[in-house]
């Protein structure tokens, strides 16, 4: 697909031959939700799916193979010890020569000194090791080592609480626990103790600090070793490597090779089981897309930031790497961001010093850049100004062109255009990229079109942890701004029509002549089958039974019999094949005249028309109308954290003589911005198709959402219930109080 030429597909999706799909007998189960089952690759007869296109195998396997063909090209790089902030001021980046490096064989000899380290404090075969820190090459090492120990990885969320990591812990089984620093060794430490179920930890590694000879983490049963990095690689060389052999030649492709716990809006996590045969066939499948540009005798590297725990930043810095240094011509080098590059704002350093040729983020990273390029180019007078916008509007015209359905036209000027854009790319770090990626999240439309001003292709892609990743791909030869993309080579998407009691009784829905058509009859649960696919939700037995029914139960509710995925989103096909996401079910506002009201499209549209809001959130579920709570773009927001009350970015542009959000908030001019950005969604037939759809009254609330106040999950969606209850009191007085702005109190 990748090498095909863009004009002879402009019109529609690449087409997938019945004999590339895996041929699903039977009424299945199609999951486990045992740790120690295996589920056999769903092999196609043909294509990418196929024995032949994708052999099945391991994670070892594919490591095993790279250090055999590239054994001294650089793996991992990274500055060691990362330069410390001091106070707001954050050191340059090292010279490449002074970044520390292992290359593949010296990163396979830790490999296998830690899976020994493993195994010689207790691991057993199907066990888990836990890993909580930033990404760090230990965290890379921890998680193929267990695979060469016999078992797999768990990893835990930087930002998760101690309680939620001290159940990620229990849930999985964790027999070893790999921790980055100090403070959360005290936390785990006190969360560990009060849960009183730890049943399995059998030692606590840690990478961040040297801890005391005797540090224990004392538990109501046991006291549990805590040792240093070094020290259990030293452990490792004790241990014999036939016993390792045996445990890595036992492990096959349909065994666990990851726990990928959902960032879930309630309740306790999930475990997404993960197998060696679904990351490699994903990473198989990306790389057909990818084309030939990453199949060439040259080095491919990666800016590692975005959590290894989450399946995006497993897949694109652990596996990709693995896959195509094994499978391919090229060599992968994963560069390590600083841990506080995204609170700092400081990550465009480290895209400089790795120079990434593939970068994936989500959209709330994407935005970020696009606010300071912006800023950049507001500053701008006269010709200077003037030549900027004539470049950008050439590039963006050339983008609009190789739109699915464009004819690919180069416009009047373009060479000229691109080397004048050639150094905002370079500014950025990003001028030897050949794919950017945007998923986790929706990404607004106006996001995607002012990188591709800057010439900066952005293809959004689509899926989840239970489907490994990606299952539609956008890419330079088939892509439409609003879609996801189409469905990859090996996986089946449709969008269904399902029972609210029963996810066997579906009806398929008919594919729109294009995005635009957006009606009901065309918009369904979008499900997913292949080899992709997850084993299923893990249950621990140590829970209990009721436990591990009500994992079966979730199971059996998100893959049904005919082995679909049910996704929980809601969205459409088009007849060229194009996935657009209209909603998520569970997000859906059911008006009080019975609507389906789908929030984010009308979202998303009063943030593109305001470039200060940071977010949108409607409210409005079983009421008479709809209300906005707004949040403003703010200095330090990143998601993690709500950041300050001074005003950043474009935010600062709706009125200069007011810095702060506490000022915006009483402010004729912001009021009017954010009034007049909401009235234009509500008068835009597109996404408000009626009344009920419409924003009726707002409010500016003084902070932004954020991971620490629980109202994002670590991928950056919205906590819709969280926020809700949080400003349960603003919401009310809102339905209250007469007026279309309703201040804060």
């Amino acid at each position: 697909m990748g090498a095909c030429v863009a004009r002879e597909i402009r019109d529609r999706a690449p087409l997938v031959a019945e004999d590339s799909i895996f041929d699903y007998q039977g009424d299945g189960p199609w999951y486990t939700c045992k740790p120690d089952a295996r589920i056999e690759p769903r092999i196609a007869l043909a294509g990418v799916s196929s024995a032949e296109g994708c052999p099945a195998t391991t994670l070892s396997q594919a490591l095993i193979k790279a250090v055999a063909d590239k054994g001294e090209k650089p793996m991992l790089k990274a500055e060691r010890p990362p330069p410390p902030m001091v106070e707001k001021d954050v050191p340059p980046a090292l010279p490449d020569n002074e970044w520390m490096t292992w290359t593949y064989s010296s990163f396979l000899c830790d490999v296998k000194l830690a899976a020994k380290g493993f195994m010689a404090y207790g691991f057993q075969p199907y066990d888990t090791v836990n890993v909580w820190g930033f990404n760090s090459p230990e965290w890379f090492i921890s998680a193929i080592a267990a695979g060469f120990a016999g078992g797999k990885v768990a990893g835990l969320y930087p930002t998760d609480t101690a309680d939620t990591a001290a159940y990620k812990v229990v849930h999985s089984g964790g027999v070893v626990l790999v921790v980055e620093d100090k403070g959360k060794i005290e936390r785990m430490k006190k969360a560990l103790a009060e849960r009183k179920d730890v049943k399995r930890l059998k030692a606590v590694v840690v990478w961040g600090f040297e801890p005391a000879s005797d540090e224990n983490i004392d538990l109501p049963d046991c006291s549990v070793p805590i040792i240093a990095w070094k020290e259990l690689l030293q452990k490792g060389v004790n241990v014999d490597d036939a016993e390792l052999n045996r445990r890595s030649e036992g492990v096959k492709a349909g065994d666990c090779a990851a726990l990928i716990y959902t960032s879930g809006t309630t309740g306790d996590p999930k475990a997404v089981m993960i197998s060696h045969d679904s990351v490699i066939f994903e990473s198989a499948t990306v790389n057909r897309l990818l084309g030939d540009k990453f199949n060439t005798n040259q080095q491919e590297r990666i800016l590692s930031y975005l959590p290894m725990s989450h399946i995006a930043g497993f897949m694109v810095d652990i596996v990709l790497p693995l896959f195509g240094t094994s499978m391919t011509p090229a060599w992968w080098t994963v560069y390590f961001a600083r841990p506080y590059d995204l609170k700092a704002g400081t990550i465009k350093d480290r895209l400089q010093a790795a120079r990434p040729t593939v970068f994936i983020g989500v959209p709330l990273v994407w935005e970020k850049i696009a606010d300071k390029v912006r800023a950049v180019g507001a500053a701008n007078t006269g010709a200077k100004k003037a030549l900027a916008d004539w470049a950008k509007g050439v590039a963006l015209k050339h983008a609009e062109n190789c739109q699915l359905g464009g004819d690919g036209k180069y416009p009047v000027g373009f060479t000229a255009a691109t080397a004048l854009l050639a150094k905002v790319k370079q500014a950025l770090g990003l001028s030897e990229l050949k794919c950017g990626i945007t998923a986790a999240a929706p990404i607004r439309v106006d996001t995607l079109q002012y990188f591709a001003s800057l010439g900066i292709g952005i293809n959004e892609v689509y899926g989840m942890s239970e489907c490994t990743g990606a299952c539609t791909w956008s890419c330079e030869d088939a892509h439409q701004w609003g879609s996801c993309g189409f469905q990859m080579p090996g996986v089946e998407v449709r969008a269904f029509i399902v029972s609210e009691n029963d996810p066997n009784d579906k009806k398929e829905c008919p594919r729109a002549d294009s995005l635009e058509d957006m009606g009901e009859e065309y918009q369904g649960e979008l499900c997913f089958r292949g080899r992709n696919i997850m084993m299923g939700y893990m249950a621990q037995p140590d829970l209990g039974q009721t436990h591990v029914a009500d994992i079966e139960k979730k199971n059996a509710e998100t893959i049904d019999k005919d082995g679909w995925l049910h996704s929980g989103d809601k969205g459409m096909i088009s007849k060229a094949g194009m996935v657009k996401i209209t909603g998520r079910y569970k997000e859906l506002i059911i008006g009080e005249g019975g609507e389906n009201i789908a929030p984010v499209p009308i979202e998303d549209h009063v943030k593109k028309i305001c470039d200060g809001i940071a977010e949108v959130m409607m409210v409005g579920d079983k009421r008479k109308f709809n209300v906005a709570l707004v949040t403003l773009k703010a200095v330090g927001a990143n998601g993690e954290v709500p950041g300050t009350d001074d005003l950043d970015a474009g935010a600062k542009r709706i009125n200069p003589d007011v810095t702060t959000i506490s000022g915006a908030m009483k402010d004729e001019k912001w009021i009017e911005a954010v009034a007049a950005a909401i009235k234009s969604a509500n008068e835009n037939g597109k996404v408000c198709l009626n009344n009920a759809f419409k924003i009726q009254k707002f409010t500016i609330l003084p902070t932004n959402f954020s991971e620490e106040k629980s109202e994002l999950t670590p991928t950056k969606k919205l906590k819709r219930k969280s926020v809700e209850t949080a400003y349960q009191a603003v919401i009310d007085k809102m339905y209250k109080t007469d007026g279309f702005y309703i201040p804060y109190e």
